[in-house]
């Protein structure tokens, strides 16, 4: 029976963690499917809005839900400026020049940080309101840290999944993702569409950046996540919307029981090793799609 119970706490754990992964991932796949590039500076627009939730709730005293919000706008505003201002003046150059500039986007971020004053390379952390806590969920015990992150991204899944299907600004960012051309074609403004799927991949990014806060602190190694996000994107299928999510929760629960059923140090290569066979088996990730070009 505990070992039962022992299997069903790593679940719970890996799960809380997965969901990290997946919202990162997710934040990676947008832009993808948007404009095809791919935005290694996500993990850091997600420490970078942690910092910013560290700010508004610890420094400047405001309630939780409150910070929470500002720092998501905040990032949602950073986001578009990176698009408009950085991206977009690229349009037309190598895909590889492209990323290599978000590349750089990260390092800028993370040297902000560093130089910011009461930043810094110290760690910090978020007083939330359910941090400390714990529930029972039968004969297992789950951090009530980690009950957030799987229900806010639940909510968060839920919300985008209801916005890119009911509304008419999420169709034409479906339109969009489809082809760049016909959208412009059909009177979808293209540019401002762009620059607001990287406002809603920043902004999810700070979320789950404060929400990470109460378990792993806050300090400017946390954009690092997003080396275990990207494995999930692409696990699940790069483009892949549902993918991002059961890739990122699929390498949260196995770092998870790598760590508790293997020995020392299997845990940080146990994604990778999944990703590997997995690639060799479908090398277009589990809900990836083959797709063919003429050049």
């Amino acid at each position: 029976m505990q070992g039962l119970n022992d299997f069903g706490q790593m679940l719970l754990s890996g799960a809380s963690i997965g969901c990290v992964y997946a919202i990162v991932a997710l934040g990676f796949v947008l832009i993808y499917k948007a404009s095809e590039v791919i935005n290694f500076a996500q993990g850091d627009l997600m420490m970078l809005g942690a910092f910013l939730g560290y700010t508004f709730i610890g420094v400047l005293g405001m309630p939780f839900l409150v910070g929470v919000g500002l720092a998501m706008l905040c990032m949602g505003l950073v986001g578009a400026a990176l698009d408009r201002v950085v991206l977009r003046p690229m349009v037309g150059q190598p895909v590889f020049a492209i990323v290599i500039i978000t590349i750089g986007i990260g390092f800028v971020i993370r040297s902000v940080v560093i130089v910011t004053p009461g930043w810094g390379t110290e760690t910090y952390t978020i007083a939330a309101p359910y941090a400390g806590g714990v529930s029972a969920l039968g004969g297992v015990t789950v951090g009530n840290e980690h009950l957030a992150i799987i229900i806010a991204a639940i909510v968060l899944i839920a919300a985008l999944y209801a916005f890119f299907r009911y509304t008419t600004l999420g169709l034409a960012m479906q339109a969009t993702s489809q082809s760049q051309l016909a959208a412009y074609h059909v009177g979808i403004p293209v540019k401002t569409i762009l620059s607001m799927i990287w406002a809603i991949s920043a902004a999810t990014a700070a979320l789950v950046g404060v929400l990470l806060a109460p378990v792993t602190f806050v300090h400017v190694n946390m954009g690092f996540i997003g080396l275990k996000a990207f494995p999930a994107a692409v696990l699940g299928g790069f483009g892949s919307i549902p993918g991002a999510i059961v890739g990122g929760l699929i390498i949260g629960i196995v770092e998870a029981l790598a760590g508790f059923y293997l020995p020392q140090g299997f845990k940080d290569v146990a994604a990778y090793v999944l990703l590997l066979v997995v690639l060799a088996l479908r090398p277009q990730g589990l809900f990836g799609q083959t797709a063919a070009k003429k050049v």
